[in-house]
């Protein structure tokens, strides 16, 4: 292999793109980097402002104390009995720059145990963290420096950290200090050569690697795949909004949790009635004497000349009428539409509207107002763009139909561990809103399982339905599967033809259960436990259909040695996951998702070599959730952005199922929309994030038999693959690199006289990214057909993909 060096006058001006790439205020070498309350005086509600309690094992009281570093206010953790807990707090910061991270800290009664004590670190990468306080000690600074690896990082006040501690400590004045700018990437000229022998080939590649996976969480569904605009419509939460309503997810963050329902009028014309009800516990009852009275809703995208259609579920006596339902997008008396609602029972009815939005905005109001004198009440409201499919968004489902997976799971993910499938069928609007069991927010059960197989029938993808082994149990699993498939004549199957679908939905694929290794999962059980509760639940779920195919709950080491080894005989394929954070490096950035792939892939191969009861047996894996998790939540709650390259990375990711073909069978990129998601949406626009370039590139184009193909070095990734007819042969090169690649293929078994198709991926910055209603800054691109039997150039930083047809 021989390397050319060339200077370049494009590596200065290159490290200028990328630092002119983020939108952050100018910062000096020193300057104190604003944390949010790093000195812990500001309070609400008893709590430091900016600040989240997280308790991640054991039990924990994280408190606001007095007894500060500067007789100011402080954070305190203690624990009797052994936690791994912190103060978490994000903030912005700039990708390959240098900082100082410094805080002061005081323990006392302190005992280290199994953690590595007292300190503050950065979530997500062991080395990024202060020297530990192990004993008791009076105030004490403690600092490190470290290089971030993301736009966004969590700095974290850690009381024990990988294992636990006793006793108290207290935090104080933590401080983030920019400390300089990256150095310029070196950039080269590099020269190598790989050999593809189509002679020599593997287990076909299965489709289902290219799965996608989709979960009741942040705005994935609401907010990204269902059209409904309107928040709370079915009234969960009080009107009006009681003030700070505060509430703790299963992480132990505090949220705030309101109604987004304001009132018209006097605040006392609108009480909750438990004896109205019309879905959940209580409705919204409206009194009017003479003056416009009713509630509202803000916060509405509105777009010029867009049709909006909707509908409210009203009730009340004739003194109220007519109730006026507008939609307002401006401040003028003639900036809003109204739809005059004159006849209703006492009963609730169910009235329609349609709207044409006469301005952009992104506050938009929907009012229900009446002036007259009376009662009614209000037990479902509802509002979507017109051009809604079966409910669902036309420009995210557009998209879908373009990603072309070929499976969807679904509905969780941690959510299935406290769902209630019963809870998501029949008529929408008197579905019961329920908090959401793993994740902030509301349920408002508006997409359930009809809905879901709807979606997969339009996107032409199967549906693969994970049941509830958390808090759920074997014969509600079973029945779901009867209301899936089973015939209109049994209990089950019977309801699902009374919600409109005579046929059954033939799901194939079930996942039994979710993550049920970990303390953060409903339900969580020891390994021994859960191994009978499997078996249970699966027996019955066959009882009901012989026929589906069922995922048990892996995860690499004991528990998945243990699943196979009592549950083999209940299960088709053994689930996996993983999450890598971000790195500086970029090659280093990429490599960690094919890393893990093959380091699953080594342990399963490993379990078949040494565990008797699958000795003949075929439980490949399904790696159903795998991706990228880290930075800024720019699409709600987990809604990372994605970069280049975390693109590439995604790229080399599928080379490494490619060349474990044998022993993966499924692999489920989670996930779809927004929440960590290849999918971004805003409340008017739905785009490609980087990540998906590659899963649909590669499910489009590339070949299904992969050859042999030799180590290309310079930390190039090559994968190469014959379609099914073995007309044409596919190659991939993923470069992670600043370096431009001359690349020489040594083809074994190839003849051919075309050239080859040729699509690039590619950018001058590993931070580039697009977002919704804007040109792409990363695409895919078709470039001039490419010789193959000459040397070839390589772009830094790209994915670059062949096909040429063989004689």
């Amino acid at each position: 292999m021989q390397v050319r060096t060339i200077n370049y006058l494009a590596i200065t001006l290159l490290s200028i793109l990328i630092l002119s790439a983020f939108s952050y205020a100018a910062e000096k070498t020193g300057e104190v980097i604003l944390i949010p309350n790093g000195s812990f005086d500001r309070t609400d509600n008893g709590d430091p402002v900016g600040w989240e309690k997280t308790t991640w094992s054991g039990k924990a009281r994280l408190e606001y104390s007095s007894d500060g570093h500067n007789d100011n206010g402080c954070v305190k953790i203690s624990s009797d009995e052994g936690a791994d807990a912190g103060w978490t707090t994000q903030v912005e910061v700039k990708p390959f720059h240098k900082y100082k991270l410094l805080g002061w800290i005081k323990t006392e009664n302190f005992l280290q145990h199994t953690g590595k004590g007292a300190l503050i670190n950065i979530h997500g990468n062991m080395d990024f963290r202060t020297n530990a306080i192990t004993e008791n000690a009076d105030w004490t600074k403690v600092e490190m420096e470290f290089t971030a690896e993301s736009d966004m990082i969590q700095i974290n006040c850690l009381f024990g950290g990988w294992g636990q501690s006793k006793g108290t400590a207290l935090y104080d004045d933590v401080q983030l200090i920019f400390m300089g700018e990256p150095a310029p990437p070196e950039s080269k000229t590099v020269e190598s050569t790989v050999s593809i022998d189509t002679n020599v080939t593997f287990e076909p590649i299965s489709k289902y690697i290219y799965g996608q996976f989709i979960e009741h969480l942040g705005k994935c569904i609401y907010g990204g795949i269902w059209a409904e605009m309107l928040e709370d419509r079915k009234f969960y939460y009080a009107v009006p909004a009681q003030g700070k309503t505060w509430g703790t997810t299963d992480a132990g963050a505090r949220v705030l949790r309101d109604s987004p329902w304001k009132v018209i009028g006097p605040e006392t014309s609108v009480k909750m009635s438990e004896k109205i009800a019309y879905s959940g516990e209580h409705s919204p009852e409206i009194t009017v004497t003479g003056q416009p009275t009713g509630i509202y809703q803000q916060e509405l995208a509105l777009v010029k000349g867009r049709k909006y259609q909707g509908h409210v579920v009203i009730a009340g006596d004739k003194g109220s009428l007519p109730v006026e339902v507008s939609l307002v997008w401006g401040k003028e008396k003639n900036d809003r539409e109204t739809v005059k609602i004159t006849r209703f029972k006492k009963d609730f009815t169910k009235v329609t509207f349609d709207f044409t939005a006469g301005g952009d905005t992104d506050n938009g109001t929907l009012e229900i107002v009446s002036r007259g004198n009376g009662s009614f009440a209000v037990g479902a409201v509802s509002l979507m763009p017109a051009d809604n499919i079966e409910g669902f968004r036309a420009d995210t489902l557009a998209l879908l139909k373009k990603l072309d997976s070929p499976v969807y799971r679904w509905p969780g993910g941690n959510f299935v561990s406290g769902y209630d499938w019963r809870d998501g069928l029949g008529e929408r609007d008197q579905r019961p809103t329920r908090a959401n069991p793993a994740w902030t927010g509301i349920e408002t059960n508006d997409v359930g399982m009809d809905e879901f197989v709807r979606l997969c029938q339009l996107i032409d993808a199967e549906p693969m339905i994970a049941v509830n082994t958390g808090f759920g149990d074997a014969y509600s699993a079973a029945a779901e599967v009867e209301y899936a498939n089973g015939s209109s004549k049994t209990f089950y199957g019977k309801k699902r033809a009374e919600n409109g679908n005579n046929k059954p939905y033939k799901v194939k694929w079930w996942c039994v259960g979710n993550e049920m290794y970990g303390g953060w999962q409903l339900g969580y059980m020891k390994l021994e436990h859960y191994v009978l509760k499997h078996n249970q639940v699966v027996e019955k779920m066959q009882q009901v259909d012989p026929t589906i195919k069922t995922i048990g709950v892996g995860s690499v080491g004991d528990w998945s040695r243990g699943m196979l080894v009592s549950c083999s005989d209940n299960m088709d394929l053994l689930s996996e996951h993983f999450y890598c954070l971000g790195r500086t490096d970029v090659a280093q950035h990429v490599r960690q998702i094919p890393n893990n792939i093959k380091h699953i892939a080594d342990a399963h191969r490993q379990y078949r070599k040494t565990i008797n009861s699958i000795k003949g047996k075929d439980i490949r894996i399904a790696l159903d959730e795998w991706n990228y998790w880290y930075g800024k939540h720019v699409y709600g709650e987990l809604g990372t952005r994605y970069f280049l390259n975390d693109a590439l990375g995604i790229a080399a990711g599928l080379h490494e199922y490619f060349r474990n073909s044998d022993i993966y069978f499924m692999a489920n990129y989670a996930q779809t929309v927004n929440v960590i998601g290849c999918i971004k949406t805003t409340k008017t626009e739905a785009g490609f994030a980087t990540t998906a370039l590659p899963l649909m590139l590669y499910r489009k184009e590339f070949g299904t038999i992969p050859v042999k193909v030799g180590d290309a070095g310079n930390d190039l990734d090559v994968a190469a693959a014959l379609t099914k007819d073995k007309r044409s042969l596919t190659v991939a090169v993923v470069n992670p690199t600043w370096n431009t690649c001359k690349l020489t293929f040594d083809l074994e078994g190839i003849r051919s006289s075309d050239k080859a198709k040729t699509w690039v991926i590619a950018g001058d910055n590993p931070f580039l990214y697009n977002t919704p209603g804007q040109e792409e800054k990363v695409s895919i691109k078709a470039a001039e057909s490419t010789d193959l039997s000459k040397e070839v150039t390589l772009k830094p930083l790209s994915i670059t993909m062949y096909k040429v047809s063989l004689r």
